[in-house]
């Protein structure tokens, strides 16, 4: 996914804006929330809001681990290192910001990974 810079000729239809919550509770914010007590053989987790009033079993956030070197997650094939879940994780989103796949994530001086 890309962005594109706005251009000088493009024009706002409206300028109403409409907002809502991001939480299937319905509530602006999210305070409590839990993991399924089971974990199946994904490669993210799936968090939920929890609460005694809550009866929605909808997902409301995922996360999943992405090392660019495949660390912290075994190896799809034993054969083939450094191929793993978290290095697919980091590629994909490596790939979704930077729309290549030969730029890596950089978080600070020296911290290229």
């Amino acid at each position: 996914m890309s962005f594109v810079t706005l251009a000088p000729t493009d024009f706002v239809v409206s300028a109403d804006s409409v907002t809502a919550p991001a939480w299937s509770t319905g509530l602006p914010v999210l305070t409590t929330f839990t993991t399924a007590s089971s974990v199946s053989p994904t490669f993210y987790v799936d968090v939920y809001a929890s609460g005694t009033t809550v009866t929605d079993p909808t997902p409301q956030f995922s996360i999943a681990y992405g090392n660019l070197n495949g660390s912290g997650s075994a190896y799809y094939n034993s054969l083939v290192p450094y191929i793993s879940p978290s290095r697919t994780t980091y590629g994909q989103y490596r790939t979704l910001v930077y729309g290549d796949e030969n730029t890596n994530f950089n978080f600070g001086t020296g911290n290229t990974v």
